[in-house]
């Protein structure tokens, strides 16, 4: 299986994604610059954290536009596996690949500590190894992760089981709707979250609990080609 790590000018958690999937699953692993123009090598594609442009105009609102997106579209319209992790996540959203929008903490403060998850939907590529209901430790470090989307989307995600993550009851860090940490689209092979799970594959850094994000996107692509792997 082989992972594509997009570099925006002003990521910074393009080297921790790549470490990652290196320490986790020991995958091949390439950065890709946004310039590039075809992603068809790649089975996964992990769109990181950072200050991509540095944020101007909106989070995420100019690395939408880069060429690499209309590749990062096309491989999430084929079915690839798609990961946007904290400024990754607010791309996808500007990009339209995921609904709603990322508006500033309500704490109008950078938030940047553990928190403490709740894992809603266990069923997706990303989640396989996960029970429904655990509560992990994932870190947050973001200014902008107040997840909203209006009423008719926010029935659609609740319908579809589209939301993968929660903020645990009483622990939301940033105003985020129904303490919403997570979600999917559709058809369930594009995931954005402002958690950063590539800071937890080692308790040396405080929690294990996103190694599993790493195993599950393996387990599912072996299942996809008939050789599952456990965890």
């Amino acid at each position: 299986m082989k992972f594509a790590v997009i570099v925006f000018p002003g990521s910074n958690c393009d080297i921790d994604c790549y470490k990652a999937v290196e320490d986790t699953i020991g995958q091949p692993v390439d950065y890709v610059w946004h310039t590039a123009t075809d992603l068809s090598s790649y089975d996964a594609i992990l769109v990181p954290g950072g200050f991509s442009y540095g944020d101007y105009l909106r989070c995420g609102a100019i690395a939408r536009f880069a060429p690499v997106m209309n590749e990062v579209i096309k491989a999430a319209e084929q079915g690839k596996f798609v990961l946007g992790i904290c400024n990754g996540f607010q791309v996808l959203t500007e990009a339209g690949l995921l609904p709603g929008a990322l508006l500033r903490n309500n704490s109008m403060k950078f938030r940047c500590h553990s928190a403490l998850l709740e894992v809603v939907n266990n069923n997706t590529v990303f989640t396989n190894q996960y029970s429904q209901g655990e509560i992990i430790d994932i870190p947050i470090a973001h200014g902008e992760g107040n997840y909203y989307c209006d009423d008719e989307t926010l029935a659609q995600l609740k319908a579809n089981n589209q939301i993968v993550f929660r903020y645990k009851a009483g622990a939301n860090p940033n105003g985020s709707l129904e303490d919403i940490a997570g979600i999917s689209n559709e058809r369930g092979n594009v995931v954005g979250m402002m958690p950063h799970p590539e800071r937890a594959v080692n308790q040396l850094l405080g929690s294990e609990d996103g190694k599993r994000m790493f195993t599950s996107i393996l387990n599912a692509w072996r299942e996809q080609h008939g050789a599952a792997v456990n965890g």
